[in-house]
């Protein structure tokens, strides 16, 4: 993993964000490489998906930087905190976004879903729009399945059509918001076997946002978990499993105790029942 700003796409940078008063990241600083699979991994509420939303410019940080460098080393660099509206179109024009359960339109066809982003951000002549959409449907093995509606297809077979239509643009950046929850092991293995080829073949830079373990550290090149607003630890598969940090040992391990405690804070067992009150 290199440490070289240049090698990075993005990065944010002593960044803070809350709802409220309730702080979800602290002073967060770290970095996506370019061409790799990163991991944003963690227990629910650490902050992960906030940090798709952030690099997408819906939320911006209450203290900070995030920074989205250019298409190549050296190129110009975009403070996503200050981006104005044209600014903020730009920068997303370079991303695509998986959505959690695919988010497909469930009125059109899987032709028309991966054919919108081209038509509604491009003036490409309709056989041209044809022709990519269908490569990018045989991309994901489902060419064949073009003319049929989101409620005729499986739950795997959405996630595919939604990771074309999330690459029907030729975007920079993937961001994957828990590609594989819900899915079967077939399903899931080809997901995570798709996410891994498209970012290679393609030269991608990927975010996974996930709480599968297994396939997760298969396919990442980084792991970097979130936990109570911080970084708890981050690097490649393996230094992240073997980390001594109790809460990343926890949770690569899936225990039911430790940092992370099963029962939520409250007075003592004894105390409670003796008490006798009622709600």
């Amino acid at each position: 993993m290199a440490d070289n700003p240049s090698d990075s796409l993005v990065e944010l940078l002593d960044l803070s964000f809350g709802y409220g008063d309730r702080l979800i990241l602290d002073g967060v600083t770290l970095s996506i490489p370019r061409g790799k699979v990163t991991a944003l991994m963690g227990a629910s509420g650490g902050g992960k998906t906030t940090v798709l939303r952030l690099i997408g410019g819906q939320c911006r940080a209450q203290k900070g930087r995030l920074l989205l460098r250019g298409a190549q080393p050296g190129q110009g660099v975009q403070d996503m905190g200050q981006a104005n509206a044209q600014q903020l179109y730009s920068a997303r024009r370079r991303m695509g976004m998986l959505f959690q359960f695919g988010a497909l339109f469930t009125d059109l066809s899987v032709f028309d879903n991966v054919a919108f982003p081209l038509r509604e951000h491009t003036n490409l002549s309709p056989a041209l729009i044809r022709d990519i959409v269908l490569m990018k449907l045989n991309a994901v093995g489902l060419r064949g399945a073009r003319d049929l509606m989101p409620a005729e297809i499986s739950g795997g077979m959405a996630r595919r059509v939604a990771l074309a239509r999330a690459i029907a643009l030729d975007p920079e950046l993937v961001m994957y918001d828990e590609p594989f929850a819900g899915l079967d092991p077939i399903s899931l293995g080809t997901a995570a076997r798709l996410i891994r080829q498209l970012n290679d073949t393609m030269g991608l830079t990927s975010i996974i946002v996930s709480h599968d373990l297994e396939e997760t550290f298969h396919i990442a090149d980084k792991i970097i978990v979130l936990a109570n607003g911080k970084i708890a630890a981050q690097g490649t598969p393996d230094e992240v499993r073997n980390s001594a940090d109790p809460l990343v040992h926890q949770f690569v391990n899936a225990l039911p105790e430790g940092p992370v405690r099963f029962h939520y804070p409250a007075v003592s067992v004894d105390a409670d029942f003796s008490n006798g009150e009622t709600q």
